[in-house]
């Protein structure tokens, strides 16, 4: 019965199906009726419904074409029972037997039909949700073709933009390549300007040295002559006799009285020791004198006369300590001599200066300084004996009056510990540090006026005329002009240079390396011409260790890792002294007095000794 009822909904759809295209063929319009469009001509809208009906009848083709393969089965068997069934109504005489068998052939077919039948419903459930399967993909499809088109819309968009930016590209590319031309030019130009400050500048420097020269030997030439012409007047007053005028004396006592003659006498003897006194003489010292001190000064006049002046005729050579004492709380890393070498600083690494007086060969201590907050590197007094400055570690340098021990002035602007603090005149101050500069400081207006970049660590520094030669790590003492800020020599050393001094008359210059060697170099001559100054034993102990000139010039000093002072003499190179047994660890640093009485050794054990040959 369910094959018999899909057969009639099959057939009563083709059926209607058939009518209403026969109906669609066959309908033609009333002529002259008011109700419809007219027909196109040929026919053209039949054609029109025979395709929409074959693209339809393809689409449902292939959905259905399971079902209407089965769907034919069923007929053929239907069709094929349907023949049985007639062939035996026709053929009443036929046996039981074959009556039975077709009967349960019946029974089968109609099985068979019933299982079709079913499996024609399952058919139509699946095709059923495989149409909204896929209506759902269709949804999809239509909503990603709308996103597609506004990624395109994007895309677009982005790709004006992208040939907006490419073109500002193409903009700022050809004004790099003009600038990076006027770079190369501005190179080339700056590349020739530095060829030519070279070569001016080393015409300037030979200038220099000619003048100097020049002015050297003239300078000889007229201290020679005066040198002469003094020991003549000298000679010719002391073998000439004074006479003294009869009008200025008593006539008649001199008539009178022999013992007047004698008296007489006696009064030119004294006159004539006196005649070396003449005024003369005395501009003629004067002079000397005046040249010997202003020959390498680098204060002004106004300064040297506002600044006592001390002169070591012969520095005397330490033979024995007169006395030792604990001069701190831990290491001791500098010390210094006033100008009149009455009175000694010691800075160390509890962040204290201390002074001492030096009185009769003891030490007594004065004043303790503080303000710092990290230990003490370097200590200078200024040349008017009155204020002291220090460098330390905590990138600093500090300047007090002697009478304060609150610092007057902490100047800063190093990034790393300050090594080196040196006076250049009354007013300035040059600094060096760690942080590879060297910086110089105006006291009136407590600022860095000039930065000098350096290629190394700046170990120690020192002042002379017009310039500033500092040591460094790098195994190079470098000399800088002031007036142009920049290095005009470099002297090479045989090591980590940690310490430099130079003598009172800036003509020499001490290096101390880490290569266990003093050297002395001579300033005049501008070559590197030097000294070198070693013993059997001596050993530099530290990248700060200091060493010394004596104030005449005459001998150097320096402390050894083994506690021991050095002193060697210049003139010929050898070791005039050791000075052992009264130091437990190495010595950081030494200083001579300027009278050339005094020398004082201190080391990391927070232990001071003053040395004489008292």
């Amino acid at each position: 019965m369910a094959a018999v009822s899909v057969k009639t909904d099959s057939a009563g759809a083709s059926e209607r199906r058939g009518r209403g295209l026969a109906a669609g063929g066959g309908r033609s319009p009333a002529p002259g009726g008011g109700g419809g469009r007219s027909p196109a001509p040929g026919g053209g809208w039949k054609r029109h419904i025979v395709r929409q009906l074959k693209h339809r009848d393809l689409n449902q083709h292939d959905m259905f074409q399971d079902l209407i393969r089965i769907y034919t089965q069923l007929l053929q068997k239907t069709s094929l029972t349907k023949g049985i069934l007639s062939c035996s109504v026709r053929q009443p005489s036929c046996d039981s037997s074959s009556i039975s068998s077709l009967l349960l052939r019946n029974d089968q077919l109609k099985k068979t039909t019933g299982e079709l039948a079913y499996q024609v419903i399952e058919l139509q459930q699946q095709v059923k949700l495989k149409e909204c399967v896929v209506e759902d993909q269709q949804a999809r499809l239509g909503e990603e073709a709308r996103q597609l088109a506004g990624a395109f819309d994007v895309r677009q968009e982005l790709q004006e933009r992208v040939e907006q930016v490419q073109e500002k590209n193409r903009t700022l590319k050809m004004e790099y390549d003009a600038l990076l031309e006027r770079q190369r030019r501005a190179e080339t130009s700056l590349r020739e300007a530095k060829v030519k400050e070279a070569h001016l500048l080393e015409d300037v420097i030979c200038l220099k040295q000619q003048a100097a020269a020049r002015m050297n030997s003239r300078n000889e030439r007229r201290s020679r002559a005066r040198e002469a012409n003094l020991q003549k007047e000298l000679q010719t007053a002391a073998r000439s006799k004074v006479t003294i005028d009869s009008s200025s004396s008593a006539p008649t006592s001199r008539s009178t009285s022999p013992k007047n003659e004698s008296t007489e006498r006696g009064h030119t003897r004294l006159f004539r020791s006196a005649s070396a006194t003449s005024p003369r003489i005395f501009k003629s010292i004067k002079e000397l004198f005046d040249r010997k001190r202003r020959g390498h000064s680098v204060c002004s006049l106004e300064e040297d006369l506002m600044c006592p002046v001390g002169i070591c005729l012969s520095a005397r050579v330490p033979v024995r300590a007169l006395e030792v004492l604990e001069a701190h709380e831990q290491g001791i890393n500098a010390v210094r001599f006033s100008g009149s070498s009455d009175l000694l600083a010691t800075g160390g690494t509890d962040r204290v200066i201390k002074l001492w007086e030096v009185r009769a060969g003891s030490l007594t201590h004065r004043a303790t300084l503080d303000g710092s907050t990290e230990g003490i590197t370097c200590v200078e007094f200024d040349p008017t004996g009155l204020r002291i400055l220090a460098a330390s570690y905590d990138k600093s340098a500090l300047l007090w009056r002697l009478d304060d021990s609150v610092p007057k002035l902490t100047l800063t602007g190093h990034s790393r510990k300050v090594t080196a603090a040196r006076f250049s005149g009354l007013h300035r101050v040059v600094t060096g540090s760690a942080d590879r500069t060297i910086r110089l400081w105006d006291l009136q207006r407590a600022s860095c006026v000039q930065v000098v970049e350096v290629a190394s660590y700046c170990s120690d520094l020192v002042c002379s005329e017009n310039c500033i030669i500092s040591g460094h790590f790098d195994s190079k003492i470098r000399v800088w002009d002031t007036r142009t800020v920049g290095c005009v020599q470099e002297l090479p050393a045989q090591g980590k240079v940690t310490s430099l001094d130079i003598s009172s008359d800036h003509r020499q210059l001490l290096s101390c390396c880490r290569d266990d060697c003093l050297q002395l170099v001579d300033l005049r001559r501008r070559s590197n011409d030097r000294m070198c100054f070693r013993a059997d034993g001596f050993k530099c102990g530290s990248d700060s260790t200091k060493a010394v000139i004596s104030p005449d010039g005459c001998f150097l000093a320096a402390g050894s890792a083994d506690g021991a002072v050095y002193i060697w003499n210049v003139s010929n190179g050898n070791l005039e002294t050791r000075l052992p047994d009264k130091h437990s660890s190495s010595i950081s640093a030494v200083s001579w007095s300027l009278s050339g009485e005094y020398v004082v050794s201190v080391d990391k054990s927070r232990r001071a000794v003053l040395w004489s040959d008292i």
